[in-house]
């Protein structure tokens, strides 16, 4: 509408909102045909079954959404409906569940769970992360949610991912972080390997660490963001453990990580990779 703002009446507001919101509507179900062709091309052209959760391709969309957005709409709304609309129709495409870890606390990785992928794709709660993605990995396409908080983890349930085939992790979200997130809970998102759709920004690595110490603790690169769980010596390892998750940024390699362990007097006897996920869009508190 071109007309002068004294000109306006209500009634003229609200029929543009009328228009607007109807446009909105046409634009989804223009999508949804999309989304049918595309599944339409998958299957004539014998694409692999599985999770139809492209990480590298939701993190792009999410990071270009932040970058464009502006006006009176707050970043909270816009960015938990595109994540219905993107998270829904990658359900349609593929059906899947999502498997959380509630150990934590369920209300919290619920709403994680329902910020990030919507009330159609459904939740199944585990006691325990090593539940969750066993449910991963009995299933074809479903989804883990384990929490990536350094004091969430009790257990070095990462171990379950070491195997070739394992499931691995695919993603960290959420995708945008900033201090005031209604979802800021930071978790792993857990998967069947997607080879042809990885995004290796950040690299995830198994490490079985013996000697550990308060010095071998301090001796991490500051660059490598670490999970610690102490193990009791063993037998085999009669030398006392633990077992860390170390997530590097590109170009930092784990060879350092287990050099600078070595300095502190530990030894790293295995390091594997599993998994890896896109760098987190951090946003300063004014959303700048």
């Amino acid at each position: 509408m071109n007309q002068p703002p004294s000109t306006i009446s209500l009634s003229d507001l609200r029929a543009e909102i009328d228009r607007i919101d109807e446009t909105m509507h046409r634009l989804l179900m223009e999508r949804s045909e999309i989304i049918e062709r595309l599944v339409q091309v998958k299957r004539t052209g014998g694409a692999e079954g599985g999770s139809a959760f492209r990480p590298a391709r939701e993190a792009d969309m999410m990071r270009r959404l932040v970058e464009r957005h502006g006006g009176l709409l707050p970043l909270d709304t816009v960015e938990s409906i595109w994540r219905v609309i993107i998270a829904t129709f990658t359900f349609v495409q593929a059906p899947y569940a999502v498997h959380a870890d509630i150990s934590g606390g369920e209300p919290v990785m619920r709403d994680s769970a329902r910020f990030h992928f919507g009330f159609t794709v459904p939740f199944t709660p585990h006691m325990g992360a090593e539940a969750a993605v066993a449910a991963v990995a009995a299933s074809t396409g479903d989804l883990g949610l384990i929490a990536a908080a350094p004091a969430a983890a009790t257990t070095p349930w990462w171990r379950a991912l070491e195997a070739p085939e394992a499931p691995k992790i695919i993603a960290r979200l959420p995708f945008v972080e900033r201090a005031d997130h209604p979802a800021a809970l930071p978790v792993f998102v857990v998967a069947h390997p997607i080879r042809d759709a990885a995004v290796t920004d950040v690299s995830v690595h198994s490490l079985h660490v013996s000697g550990w110490s308060a010095r071998a603790a301090r001796a991490i690169p500051s660059y490598a963001e670490t999970i610690v769980v102490a193990d009791v010596a063993s037998h085999a390892a009669p030398r006392e453990g633990a077992a860390l998750l170390v997530s590097l940024p590109e170009r930092r390699a784990i060879a350092e990580v287990a050099a600078a362990l070595a300095g502190s007097g530990a030894e790293v006897s295995s390091a594997v990779p599993v998994g890896s996920h896109a760098a987190v869009y951090r946003l300063d508190q004014t959303g700048a």
